[in-house]
């Protein structure tokens, strides 16, 4: 049976035929076997037609695109055409010439000139063939490396540019030229694009997700030909290793070490590797030990997947941040700032070399650092300590003054009867060394004020007075009706003691009277001894809330440093810390003073209450001193390390200084109220100025009265009215004159000056002590004296009255001059002045 063969379509003919006359290739043999029908030509004719058509627009559109270019090489090629022509018939007339030489030098230097054109012809036209073939070489190279580049074969590419450019250097053509330009641009703008492919491939290799917190790393990928070493090499072409590796860093940090190392967080997230990802998740604890183990796995991922080359680029980076912030925050968070939890700090030593070892093994060197904090854990606590002290004391500070305490200051002397008898007139509270009163232990009576001339009273200096103006202190002392008694008591056993030869005991009588009882149990007095006892003054003060936590912040410390020097610390890793742990008191003290002005100087009263509570301090820790050497708790080490010295000194010397200061500005502002540099007997309503200066001396008193002793009040007061008589009488001494009116004006101030006597008002009796703590007192008493007195009354106060102990001769001839006219009676009594300048001998 006969098979049909079948028909060849007319499309495949055609196709065959363009084919065919295109590239010239032959159709299959399916094809060119088949028989030709005459219906067929038809579609091939129109088939060949169309594929002209589209050649000839091809070519048109190229023509179009180059037709400067080929009207340039149509022109150099004409050129090149016509120099040839020209050396072609040249050479032919040199050939002529040749043949038939002409006997002319002429015509011999003309050919010569003719022959050397020739040779530099030849030569140009060898060097524009070995320009074009070099052009053409480049141009080949950069349609590989676009080749290169669509293919993502981008070290390829970045060879193939390096060889380009190698080839455009070698081409012997000027490089201003219009086609090296235009070779060299390209091959720039090649160069981009290869990057942009590389940027692309980077990024699928090494994806950072920063919102995400994860990390994915590929050594290679399937549909990627470039490999993650390749990858380096390509950073090292572009010289960007260095940006690379940074902005890999800061990615890494932002995505991943950040949430993971940040303490201030409430909860934080743990480290987890799944695959080419790592990524932050779930939750964690803030140990350190878990720390270390999420960085291991970071710093292990990255090692087991980055190029050795790259990993020890970022190394330097990467690490220096994260053990910077290792140290300074989560090892320096675990160290403790006393004995306490010890063993917890020898567990993260533990936990910080091994994971230093860690590091090594995984080829990280550079762990500074980290190493150094391992190695000086005695140095790393011990600045612990420092750090925990002083901020324990700057916080104190900032909390404020809390509440103010009464306190207690004891102080021992050894007086007569005489000079305790004028303490207690001043008001202190005191007992003797058996805690009995005083005046128990002397037998005196309570009722009875001591006999002394009110002038006497007020010259003796007085000792320091208790501040607890609610307590009968005469009842404390016992002294009273019975002194007077007591003394003519004595004073008669004594005479009976120069006119008999008795035992000195049964002269003074002890022990036959029975209302001697107490004298005779504690006075030792014979006839060569004065009776002299120990006296004990108490005083109470206030202080603030701040000193307490600062003593025992310095007990602690010093308590931790002596227990370090015992036996059972010797394996300590902080032991070696024991003699710098006895400095930090001297520092937490020295930024006390430093800064506690700032802090006392808002509240009122703030920088007395920094007097009494340097004070307080510098007395405790005097007294801990003491205690300490004597102390058979601890070692001989250190009882001799514990020096506190220098610092109770500068203690004692900061409140001086406080107390000085607060006195300085309250005097400067008290003479800012009397007319300052001015004359305030010269200004207008002095009245005024006076009672201002009066009201704030008062204002200052009570402000200073809940604070400071009784004494230290005394004295701070008393200064305050020194400074205000002192002004009053500097001013007067300063004029010029003096009429009877101004005088008794001036007297009539000054008298409400010294109604400020009432602020020194013993507890018991009626002679106020204010000449004992201002200088100034009573010379502002005969000052008013004088100007209220006539010549005769002047002269008396200075021949027979105690003018001469507050005035000079020539301070007092000077308010006469300007109190008094200038007669006859004036000149006798300033010669009679003038003859007596020492009338009591003095």
């Amino acid at each position: 049976m006969a098979t049909d063969t079948p028909e060849p379509s007319a499309t495949q003919l055609a196709q065959a035929l363009v084919e065919f006359s295109l590239r010239g290739s032959f159709p299959e043999e399916n094809v060119s076997s088949l028989p030709l029908k005459p219906d067929a030509l038809a579609e091939a004719i129109k088939a060949l037609a169309d594929a002209r058509a589209k050649l000839q627009a091809e070519i048109h559109a190229i023509n179009e695109d180059t037709a400067d270019d080929v009207r340039a090489w149509q022109t150099n090629a004409q050129s090149v055409q016509d120099d040839m022509i020209r050396s072609k018939a040249l050479a032919n007339e040199i050939i002529k010439t040749s043949e038939a030489p002409a006997v002319s030098g002429k015509d011999t230097h003309d050919a010569e000139a003719k022959a050397e054109f020739l040779v530099r012809e030849l030569n140009y036209n060898a060097q524009v063939q070995e320009a074009l073939k070099g052009i053409r070489t480049v141009n080949r190279t950069l349609d590989e490396v676009e080749k290169a580049r669509d293919e993502r074969r981008i070290l390829d590419a970045l060879h193939l540019l390096e060889r380009s450019w190698k080839e455009l250097d070698a081409i012997p053509v000027n490089k201003s030229c219009r086609a090296i330009k235009l070779l060299d641009i390209r091959a720039f703008e090649l160069k981009s694009e290869v990057h942009e492919v590389f940027d692309h491939v980077w990024n699928a290799l090494i994806n950072v997700d920063v919102e995400k917190h994860t990390v994915s790393m590929s050594s290679g990928r399937d549909d990627e030909p470039m490999s993650l070493s390749d990858a380096v090499i390509g950073l090292q072409a572009y010289k960007e290793v260095d940006r690379r590796t940074a902005q890999l860093w800061a990615s890494l940090n932002a995505a991943v070490l950040v949430p993971r190392m940040d303490m201030e967080r409430e909860t934080l997230p743990g480290i987890q590797i799944q695959d080419n990802t790592l990524e932050v998740k779930g939750t964690t604890d803030k140990s350190v030990e878990s720390l270390f183990t999420d960085l291991e796995k970071v710093f292990r991922f990255l090692v087991e997947r980055l190029p050795g080359d790259l990993v020890e680029t970022i190394s330097p980076t990467l690490l220096p941040g994260v053990i910077h912030r290792v140290t300074s925050v989560w090892l320096d968070s675990a160290v403790p700032s006393s004995l306490n939890d010890m063993a917890r700090f020898q567990q993260v030593i533990a936990l910080a070399k091994s994971f230093c070892a860690t590091l090594r093994k995984l080829g990280f060197t550079n762990l500074g650092d980290l190493l150094e904090w391992t190695e000086s854990a005695p140095r790393v606590w011990l600045s612990k300590c420092r750090e925990a002290a002083l901020d324990a004391v700057r916080t104190k500070l900032s909390k404020g003054f809390g509440e103010p305490t009464r306190v207690e200051k004891i102080e021992k002397q050894m007086v007569s009867k005489s000079e305790g008898q004028q303490i207690a007139a001043n008001g202190a509270a005191a007992v003797d060394d058996d805690g009995e009163g005083w005046g128990d232990a002397w037998g005196i009576g309570d009722d009875e004020p001591p006999k002394e001339e009110p002038k006497e009273a007020e010259k003796k200096a007085a000792a320091k007075p208790a501040d607890d103006g609610d307590e009968d202190v005469a009842d404390a002392w016992g002294w009273g009706d019975e002194a007077a008694e007591e003394e003519q008591l004595i004073e008669e056993t004594r005479k009976k003691t120069e006119m008999e030869d008795e035992d000195p005991a049964d002269a003074w009588g002890w022990g036959d009277d029975t209302n001697n009882d107490a004298l005779t149990a504690t006075a030792t007095a014979t006839k060569s001894e004065p009776e002299i006892r120990e006296l004990v003054l108490k005083e109470t003060y206030s202080i603030s809330s701040m000193p307490h936590p600062v003593l025992d912040l310095i007990a602690a410390i010093v308590e931790d440093g002596a227990a370090l020097t015992q036996d059972r610390h010797a394996s300590s890793p902080v032991a070696a810390a024991a003699a710098g742990l006895f400095g930090v008191p001297t520092l937490a003290l020295a930024l006390f003073r430093a800064i506690s002005p700032h802090y006392y100087a808002p509240k009122e009263g703030g920088n007395m209450f920094l007097y009494n509570d340097a004070t307080w301090l510098s007395e405790k820790l005097a007294d801990f001193s003491a205690t300490w050497k004597t102390r058979h708790d601890i070692s001989t080490r250190a009882q001799n390390m514990l020096r506190l010295d220098n610092d109770v000194k500068a203690l004692q010397g900061f409140a001086n200084r406080a107390y000085t200061n607060e006195l300085s500005l309250k005097k400067m502002m008290l003479r800012d109220r009397l007319g300052g540099e001015q004359n305030l007997l010269q200004l207008d309503d002095t009245e005024s100025y006076v009672a201002s200066a009066v009201s704030m001396v008062r204002s200052i008193a009570l402000e200073w009265e809940p604070i400071l002793a009784k004494s230290v009040w005394q004295q701070a007061v008393g200064s305050m009215v020194d400074a205000l008589a002192s002004k009053i009488v500097s001013d007067v001494m300063d004029l010029p004159s003096i009429g009877q009116e101004e005088a008794y004006n001036i007297a009539k101030h000054i008298a409400s000056v010294e109604e400020l006597d009432d602020l020194f008002l013993p507890s018991k009796g009626e002679v106020p002590l204010t000449a004992q703590f201002a200088g100034s007192w009573l010379r502002l008493k005969y000052l008013s004296e004088v100007l209220q007195s006539n010549l005769r009354d002047v002269r008396y106060l200075w021949t027979e009255g105690e003018l001469s102990l507050y005035f000079g001769v020539e301070e007092v001839l000077d308010l006469i001059g300007a109190s008094f006219e200038d007669n006859a009676r004036t000149r006798e009594v300033v010669r009679e002045i003038r003859g007596n300048p020492r009338p009591r001998g003095e």
